[in-house]
């Protein structure tokens, strides 16, 4: 990537948003060389709990095929097509004596329905990595930007990223599994022709890997870009935006 642009992009960050968490970065590759490889036997069960070594120590992850701790992560990291048997029932009511439901969704065949519906995601190469933004280097190609953010730092990303847009949608938040919402939705939006940002991490199955004031908010990269190009004309110039930049401050964990 251009260097100067991940240093643009972080001094309007600090500019705006002041030491709210930078996002990371998302990308797949054929390299060996992007840090190394996450085992099953590091994987916890949720991968989302593992994007805090990159979150928090800057570390580089890579996922393989055989990274995830559950069938989860890897179908929608693209890895895979397969879910675990019986899954209509496992996100739904369950079946008594056999296995408890997670009770996502009411029946097993609004499950079904749901998964007919669902667009299918491959990985385009053999890994996935993620590097936190400050430690992006020339080499790497960004695909998808995943921030972890509060609701004052979410308010900001929201807004700015319909900003240059008539439409009112500029941002969805679909049901699915914390991994799906960073990961195969953000992806899927780079092939459309205005591509949106993912508002994630409802899942309440991973809602413990993560703070209990944070949400997640992906965006493809050539969106970012766009959010970027606008920051210094926005509402973040204005004094309703100093106002909420202010409690942002104040309000440290």
């Amino acid at each position: 990537m251009d260097i100067a642009v991940r240093d643009r992009f972080m001094t309007l960050w600090r500019k705006y948003f002041d030491k709210e968490e930078l996002p990371l970065a998302f990308f797949y590759t054929d390299r060996e060389t992007d840090g190394p490889l996450v085992t099953p036997s590091q994987a916890r069960r949720c991968m989302v709990s593992e994007l805090a070594r990159a979150r928090e120590g800057g570390e580089t992850l890579r996922f393989g095929a055989g990274s995830f701790g559950c069938l989860g992560g890897r179908r929608y990291a693209g890895f895979s097509d397969h879910l675990r048997p019986k899954f209509e029932y496992f996100l739904s009511c369950g079946i008594p004596g056999e296995m408890e439901g997670e009770r996502y969704k009411k029946t097993p065949e609004l499950v079904r329905e749901l998964l007919a519906r669902a667009a299918s995601f491959r990985a385009p190469k053999r890994y996935l990595v993620v590097k936190r933004w400050d430690t992006l280097a020339a080499e790497d190609d960004p695909e998808v930007a995943v921030f972890f953010a509060r609701p004052d730092a979410l308010s900001g990303l929201f807004t700015l990223s319909g900003y240059d847009s008539a439409d009112d949608e500029a941002v969805i938040a679909p049901f699915g599994a914390g991994c799906g919402t960073i990961i195969q939705r953000p992806y899927l939006e780079r092939e459309r022709p205005t591509p949106r940002a993912v508002l994630g991490l409802f899942d309440v199955s991973a809602r413990p890997s993560v703070p209990a004031d944070t949400l997640t908010f992906a965006v493809p990269y050539g969106k970012l870009l766009s959010m970027m190009n606008n920051m210094d004309e926005s509402f973040l110039i204005t004094e309703s935006w100093a106002a909420v930049r202010k409690r942002l401050a104040a309000d440290k964990r």
